[in-house]
């Protein structure tokens, strides 16, 4: 798995020359991107405005892009064509960290067991993310190339393959058993996969993004992008009830993040 892992990165990132050539030659662009992250978990009520603000973390990451439009070998433009004008290959290597808590309304009002062990519950997820997205840019992209203080609007489309490790702990003590943990996280006594976990794993998500760049000078972009990535499991934030008991928790972890990025052209 490790082998694959740095191989598939290597491919992503475009670092070797031969793969360079093997594109024909396209530029490159490189680029570095931070912001904030909302993690939608099995921690807190869903759609509640608290849990949204709580359950918040950072994310970073490096990117590359392969830019169809222009070649770098002879410093000119590729034969114009709609795709070539219109969208770039985007590879990401990311890392984000996110701090959970249970908020809303079972947390609230007049105490109980219940209530006070989901107030003395919480987590912690990190995850890095590896994959590519196709952008999409209505407009020309020549044309933006050409033009200092133009505006790029772009969407995007694509898919990661992460790593997550998750944590969970108590203030009442050591989770899994019925005084510290809340009846929904408690694991099954005939060993059913559900309740909570304290390890890492692998998953493949989906990633959609809208943003925009914003040309600072020939070689240089500024971009903002939110984005949306539904991971394909529902343990990334280290919780899982039944499904079929707990129908508000049926749904796969995802996120939406908000980042800012800079980009530099390679020539």
């Amino acid at each position: 798995m490790i082998k694959q892992t740095i191989l598939f990165l290597i491919i992503c990132l475009g670092l070797s020359p031969d793969l360079t050539a093997q594109f024909g030659g396209f530029s490159h662009e490189i680029g570095i991107i931070a912001g904030p992250i909302a993690f939608q978990s099995d921690y807190g009520e869903r759609y509640d405005l608290s849990t949204n603000a709580g359950n918040t973390g950072l994310g970073i990451g490096i990117i590359h892009y392969l830019n169809f439009s222009y070649k770098a070998e002879c410093n000119c433009y590729t034969p114009e064509t709609y795709f070539n004008d219109h969208f770039k290959l985007r590879s990401e290597l990311s890392y984000n960290k996110t701090e959970l808590k249970h908020f809303g309304q079972w947390t609230e009002g007049k105490p109980s067991l219940g209530k006070e062990q989901l107030k003395a519950m919480t987590g912690n997820t990190a995850v890095t993310n590896i994959g590519m997205q196709l952008e999409f840019f209505p407009w020309s992209i020549r044309d933006f190339t050409a033009r200092t203080g133009s505006l790029g609007p772009f969407v995007s489309l694509g898919g990661q393959f992460s790593y997550y490790n998750a944590e969970a702990s108590s203030t009442l003590g050591p989770l899994g058993t019925p005084l510290t943990t809340f009846p929904k996280y408690l694991t099954p006594t005939d060993g059913r996969p559900y309740g909570f976990s304290n390890e890492g794993g692998t998953v493949w998500s989906v990633i959609s993004s809208v943003g925009t760049r914003y040309k600072l000078s020939p070689l240089r972009d500024l971009m903002v992008d939110l984005r949306f990535q539904y991971f394909f499991s529902n343990w990334v934030d280290g919780l899982n009830p039944n499904p079929e008991l707990y129908k508000e928790n049926k749904a796969n972890d995802w996120l939406v993040w908000f980042n800012v990025g800079y980009i530099y052209y390679l020539q």
